[in-house]
């Protein structure tokens, strides 16, 4: 990326908060050039513009994030913000009342195996040190 925009650096901030140093580190070294526009976009749209609203709080936001990522069946992206849930404040009991609402929304199927990576999620942030 040639030159970085306020919108790009606003939302590097904000990821690194929500996800951590470790993880953006890791994507950014796996940045090439085949994904080096997606991941501006993301940057720039998801981080330096709707996480970035003031609205909700990071908590919030976490909570709405892992309900769709849930209800879509977005796996990596479910277990990546679940551990995010160290750095934006949203509980074990959000996550398990947001799946109560993914069952009767999105249906049971899609929350049963939610539930099956949050509880794998969890074990595994319980041993190893945090990002």
């Amino acid at each position: 990326m040639a030159e970085e925009s306020d919108r790009y650096r606003t939302g590097m901030k904000v990821r690194r908060k929500v996800l951590g140093d470790a993880h953006v580190d890791r994507a950014s070294a796996a940045i090439g050039d085949l994904d080096r526009d997606f991941q501006t976009f993301i940057t720039e749209g998801a981080w330096g513009s709707v996480w970035s609203r003031p609205h909700f709080s990071a908590r919030e936001r976490s909570i709405v994030t892992l309900a769709l990522l849930a209800a879509l069946g977005q796996d990596e992206e479910l277990a990546m913000h679940i551990r995010a849930t160290r750095n934006t404040g949203a509980t074990m009991e959000d996550v398990r009342e947001l799946l109560m609402h993914v069952a009767v929304y999105a249906g049971v199927p899609a929350a049963n195996h939610a539930f099956k990576i949050a509880k794998k999620t969890y074990a595994d942030m319980q041993s190893a040190p945090k990002e």
